[in-house]
């Protein structure tokens, strides 16, 4: 989503068609980071919640070679409150010529803080609707970059990037994350040497009079700041993708490039859309389009901008293309209701981007994509996923590529590790479908709540740990031959950041053996200096923790003790008291041979030969326990209640 200072985008321009496969993150994030001010007072406008945007009708007259645009934007809203009047964003850049209802004029004010106030020829009454027609023209503002005019190997260029707040620079709209407007109508007239390109699905060209028109339309709820305004002299290169069942037949992929960037190398990078899109349809159900289409328009910031059914783009690189397709469910279908909630888009988006590397490349890429994540994460100590009040007014912070980024997408492995797989696609597909979310508004809440229905039990102490508050574990861990077929963990942890007393995780260990055998094993951490019994099937000569990096960590220690391995450790009795049954606890690979059971004054009372007894008939008091087994002979006391 945002974009880069104005000043890098001609360096973009030159080289961000030629990037590597593996794009520089950093870079990308740049592109979809705002250009405008890093402060910016990002409260809803209280003066567009009082109706319901339920259609645009958008009509844009732009030439290329110049800075300026000529609109015409019908709008139909249904009334919240009762309203005298309507409220729209909009730069005061822009000068509004007329407003009409049903033909007839209507009065306004474009005022300071930046809104195009329309008064109504009466009272409109909750449930209600209205539409009005604005035409309006100007040089849109460039505060905030989102309109932009350059060229590209010297032909002239339009393309537009508005988010969070940028759309308002060059059409009228409500621009807050708590509408979506439930279809629009696209119109682009320029001259006919160009064409335009936007949302939806192109419905008609027509020329007349040196000029092209070209109508688009998008069918689905859609929020301001996803939809694009893109003119150039555009190359088409068009392929298919989708995995083609009876009931869901392939669905176009539309591209258009700079003609000087439409070659074969461009047109392969492209062709990795199909597999991509194959791989998310899987994970994630169908394309939330399919109806329309997919497709990529390039522009010249770095990076990408995940307009809803075309992509704008900087680069072609796998990762990049797979980012802003995987925001066509997370972020486009489902969108953060909130900046505080922007992990939401991003931290999900990324990690869809990882699921890629997954497939296609296999589970080492995969560990090494998560082990770039972690280091970049674990480079400073604190910061949440989750943004406070204050932090949801600084654009760096709202598109931190360490936190709403990194971590954000390792978050949402860590919930896949603790869920396991079925339950955690299951239910993101729920969170992606739930008639409350889907093509509207979610928060950090509706992602747990849908969460939890599939795994069955509360999120709330992950959620606390790792979304709301801030900082990551360091482990140490020391494993000891436990006897035949056994090893001895015992775990500690220490905390980067206070706000976290203790970071309660499933951890992965893998116990190496001679002749490169290896034993992964998953111990439920939940207090210091826990300890775990656990089977292992040859003898312990190393431990690594975390090997597949499931988990957000650093300077983690493995260590593998030297002690000897002790019998007397290795059996446990309990419940030690015991009043009814007794159990005998000790490795699978250790025969019980015989219990004798002694009073205080030495005498034999009872003998057993199984690990679980009663000692129901024994007298209360103090007794000794001599366990014989194919290790040999220890003594254990317990009390008889």
């Amino acid at each position: 989503m945002k974009k880069i200072t104005f000043c890098l985008i001609l360096i973009s321009g030159i080289f961000g068609f030629a990037q590597t496969e593996e794009i520089d993150f950093e870079q990308m994030v740049e592109a979809e980071m705002k250009s405008a001010s890093s402060l910016q007072a990002f409260a809803v406008n209280p003066n567009t919640l009082n109706y319901d945007l339920t259609y645009h009708e958008l009509r844009f007259t732009v030439n290329p070679a110049v800075d300026f645009i000529s609109g015409q934007v019908t709008s139909t809203f249904t009334a919240l409150s009762p309203m005298n009047s309507v409220v729209f964003d909009l730069t005061n850049e822009l000068t509004v010529s007329t407003v009409t209802l049903g033909g007839s004029p209507l009065t306004f004010v474009q005022n300071t803080s930046n809104e195009l106030v329309i008064t109504l020829p009466s009272l409109l009454n909750v449930g209600n609707s209205a539409t009005v027609v604005i035409n309006y023209s100007g040089v849109p503002s460039d505060a905030e970059a989102a309109f932009t005019q350059t060229t590209h190997s010297g032909t002239p260029v339009i393309f537009t990037l508005s988010e969070p707040f940028g759309a308002r620079d060059w059409w009228p709209c409500k621009q807050d994350l708590n509408d979506k407007i439930d279809s629009v109508d696209i119109y682009i007239t320029c001259p006919d040497a160009y064409i335009g390109v936007s949302n939806g699905l192109l419905q008609s060209s027509t020329t007349s009079s040196g000029n092209v028109t070209r109508h688009f339309h998008h069918n689905y709820p859609i929020p301001a700041y996803l939809i694009s305004l893109n003119v150039t002299n555009y190359a088409t290169y068009n392929i298919q993708a989708g995995l083609g069942t009876v009931a869901s037949p392939f669905f176009p992929i539309n591209n258009y490039l700079y003609p000087e960037s439409n070659t074969v190398t461009v047109q392969n990078a492209i062709n990795q859309t199909v597999p991509i899109m194959n791989v998310f349809e899987e994970k994630f159900g169908p394309y939330p389009y399919r109806s329309e289409q997919y497709g990529h328009v390039q522009f010249s910031w770095g990076g990408g901008m995940e307009h809803t059914t075309m992509s704008s783009m900087g680069g072609w690189s796998r990762s990049l293309i797979a980012h802003e397709l995987g925001h066509q469910w997370f972020g486009n279908k489902v969108t953060c209701g909130t900046w505080k909630d922007i992990w939401l888009n991003e931290g999900l988006t990324e990690y869809t981007a990882g699921i890629v590397v997954e497939e296609l490349d296999g589970d080492a890429a995969f560990v090494s994509w998560k082990t770039g994540k972690i280091n970049n994460i674990t480079s400073q100590t604190g910061g949440a996923v989750y943004l406070t009040d204050t932090e949801a007014e600084d654009v760096n912070r709202i598109f931190s590529s360490r936190l709403s980024y990194n971590k954000g997408s390792m978050v949402t492995h860590m919930l896949r590790w603790v869920m396991g797989d079925a339950n955690f696609f299951q239910a993101l597909q729920n969170y992606l479908n739930a008639p409350n979310l889907a093509f509207g508004y979610a928060v950090t809440t509706d992602l747990k709540s849908q969460l939890e229905a599939v795994h069955g039990s509360s999120l709330t102490e992950f959620f606390n740990d790792w979304v709301y508050l801030q900082g990551y574990p360091t482990y140490t861990v020391n494993a000891q031959n436990w006897g035949a077929g056994q090893a001895k963990i015992t775990v500690n942890q220490s905390q980067s950041n206070a706000s976290v007393s203790f970071f309660e995780m499933p951890l992965e260990i893998r116990l190496s053996g001679a002749g490169g055998l290896t034993h992964d094993v998953v111990v439920n951490h939940t207090s210091n200096g826990q300890e775990f019994i656990v089977p292992v099937p040859f003898v312990v000569t190393g431990v690594t923790f975390d090997p597949n990096k499931h988990i957000i960590s650093k300077n983690n220690v493995a260590t593998l003790a030297n002690e000897s391995f002790n019998l007397e450790q290795t059996i446990t009795i309990y419940p030690n008291p015991a009043n009814d049954v007794l159990h005998i606890m000790m490795p699978t690979t250790i025969q019980l041979e015989k219990v004798e059971i002694y009073n205080t004054l030495g005498q034999l009372v009872d003998t057993k030969e199984a690990n679980d007894f009663s000692v129901a008939e024994l007298s209360a008091g103090l007794h000794l326990i001599k366990i014989t087994t194919s290790e040999g002979v220890i003594h254990k006391n317990f009390i008889k209640k």
